[in-house]
This record gives structure tokens, C-alpha cells and sequence, in this order.
């Protein structure tokens, strides 16, 4: 039929201005509450819609891709990270995969910045003495931090949230060391002042406060493991606003617990929202529930990219946003 609207499955709430351009355009079944969906309602989505539009809580696997009907012909991510989505397979049953980059670089590289001034500056431990009404009044030696200005930020992936959290770090008198697949185009290190690190090794070992900022692929699964972390220095700190699986959660505990390092700023965790519980007692230790991309903001505009993908395919054409295998 010519007139026949796309069928789409949307996997979780979202924003309702989203929400009701998508049930405008499209014929869309939205989820009534805002719970992930189970593994069988996923199959029913995969064996029923045109079009899938998952979030990072839902595993699109080799399995589930596997009981999809010959419907389904686009998964539209709510999302930048596709760690979640079997890529490969998806291209091998013809199913195009599309995400929404961009959408939260500005949002996510301010809470890597607000992480490494909470830490630094130990702002939990200033609003737990106020909240228990512990604060006796101001000391010369009383909650001293440390100052940014003038240390070394180290970032570990630099693309264009690093290169966000490199402008934020720069106003604040930060130095700004990257390392990444490659260095960055010439003129973008010029105007970041921005020092390419070749090894990982030799970086980490020389920075202050280390930024995670890199996607989690099978190259990068647990790239800041227990060797790397020791050679950081006694009293630098490290933050994640990426993905948790980059570090090792259980090495970085550890070294948490004996002093090795002096703090840690997490915004994601390895293991989804099951925090290691020895992190939750540690004073030098921020931790935060994903909030890197919670704007209203940011979140309306991660829809309207998912919104302009689906209506780029369904006039006939490839998704502006669409993850092409081996290009994370």
C-alpha cells in the first residue's frame, strides 16, 4: 500500500515532544511506562515493526537479531553508543543501524567537568558536612582540595566529546594532553594547544586528572586495567563519562581504597547499575547515576535525530546518522 506508514517500536519513554512527532509521522508503538523492555517483548518488537528504536538498556544481540522478521529493516538508536547493538549482524540481515552523535557532546563534556571539580575540589564532602549539619565553621586547614589551573588533563579518546572536555579544561588553565587512534587534525591540536601521546603508557604515567572519553569496542575493553592504573601517579584522579567497561572497576577499587590514587569521578560503571559496592564508602570517590547526557536539552535533540533517520529511510534514503561496521 503507497500510503502505509512505517511500522516503529520505541523500547523506552522519551521525551514527549518526541514522543508525539513520532506517533505523527509514523504508525508507533510507544512504551507505556518507562521500564526497559524484557527479552520477549524485544522479539515480539524485532518480529513485528519496520523499524526498532532501542536505548543503551536493550541488548540487540546475535540472538534476538536472528528471531527478527523480514520487516525490520532499520534500528534507529536512541543513542551515540552502539556497543549494545551486534552491528555486523545486523548488516549481514540487511538491517541498517543509525545513532545520534553529537547530540550530547556539550552536555557530557560539562559533567566530566563538574566530576573533576567535585573531586579535586571535594565538593560531596563539603555537602555531607552540611547536610548532617557537621560544619563548625571555616579553618585555615579545613576540606582543602587541590587547584586545577595548571595541571595536566590527559584525555583518553579524542573525539568530539574530548575535544569539548579540551575547550572547557583549556578556560580553566588546564594543560591538554590526548590520546587517540591518531593525533587530530593539526589545526584542532593548535587550537587546543593539545599534546599528542602516541603511547597510553607514557601519558597516563605524566597527568594529573586522566578524562575516559573513548566508546567502549573490543579494543578498548578494559584499556585502563590494573598495570595501566598504577602507573598513574599516587595523587592524580581519573573520571569516566564514556562507558564503564573502558577501566577495570575491581583494579580501580583497589587502588582507591589503598591510596594508590587519590580520587575518581564515575559517571558510568562496568557493570550498568550495578555499582561495586566498596566504591559507595569511598570519601574520594564521585558517583553519579549516567547523568552525562541528562538535558532536557540534549534529550529532545537525541529524538529529532532519531525522528530525521526514520523519515530519511522511510523517503527512500540512507540515514544521515547511519554506524557503518568498523568506523566506531
Amino acid at each position: 500500500m503507497p500510503n502505509q506508514r512505517l511500522s516503529v517500536v520505541v523500547t523506552r519513554r522519551l521525551p514527549e515532544v518526541v514522543e508525539t512527532r513520532m506517533t505523527e509521522l509514523f504508525d508507533t508503538k510507544l512504551r507505556p511506562d518507562d521500564t526497559p523492555m524484557t527479552r520477549a517483548e524485544l522479539v515480539e518488537a524485532v518480529q513485528t515493526a519496520d523499524v526498532l528504536v532501542p536505548t543503551l538498556t536493550d541488548t540487540i544481540d546475535a540472538g534476538l537479531l536472528g528471531q527478527a522478521g523480514e520487516r525490520l529493516k532499520l534500528i534507529a538508536n536512541y543513542g551515540a553508543g552502539v556497543d549494545h547493538i551486534d552491528i555486523h549482524t545486523a548488516r549481514q540481515r540487511g538491517i541498517l543501524v543509525a545513532n545520534t552523535p553529537g547530540a550530547v557532546t556539550d552536555d557530557t563534556a560539562d559533567m566530566t567537568m563538574a566530576l573533576i571539580l567535585a573531586v579535586t575540589r571535594r565538593i560531596p564532602e563539603g555537602l555531607a558536612k552540611m547536610q548532617t549539619r557537621a560544619w563548625e565553621g571555616w579553618s585555615p586547614t579545613a576540606m582543602m582540595g587541590g587547584r586545577i589551573s595548571g595541571r595536566r588533563l590527559g584525555i583518553l579518546g579524542m573525539g568530539r566529546i574530548g575535544q569539548a572536555v579540551a575547550r572547557r579544561a583549556r578556560a580553566f588553565g588546564m594543560q591538554i594532553h590526548y590520546h587517540n587512534r591518531g593525533p587530530v587534525h593539526p589545526g584542532i591540536a593548535e587550537d587546543l594547544e593539545a599534546t599528542y601521546w602516541e603511547s597510553l603508557d607514557q601519558m597516563i604515567a605524566r597527568m594529573d586528572v586522566v578524562s575516559v572519553n573513548c566508546p567502549h569496542t573490543p579494543s578498548t575493553y578494559h584499556l585502563m586495567n590494573a598495570r595501566r592504573l598504577k602507573l598513574m601517579k599516587p595523587d592524580a584522579v581519573i573520571v569516566n563519562t564514556s562507558r564503564g567497561e573502558v577501566i577495570d572497576e575491581n583494579a580501580l577499587t583497589r587502588m582507591l581504597r589503598s591510596g594508590e590514587l587519590a580520587g575518581a569521578g564515575l559517571d558510568v560503571f562496568e557493570h550498568g547499575s550495578e555499582v561495586n559496592p566498596r566504591l559507595r564508602d569511598l570519601q574520594n570517590v564521585v558517583l553519579l547515576p549516567h547523568m552525562g547526557s541528562a538535558t532536557v536539552e540534549g534529550r529532545i535533540e537525541m529524538g529529532e535525530k532519531v525522528l530525521l533517520n526514520i523519515k530519511t529511510f522511510d523517503d527512500g534514503h540512507r540515514p544521515p546518522d547511519q554506524v557503518v561496521p568498523g568506523m566506531l
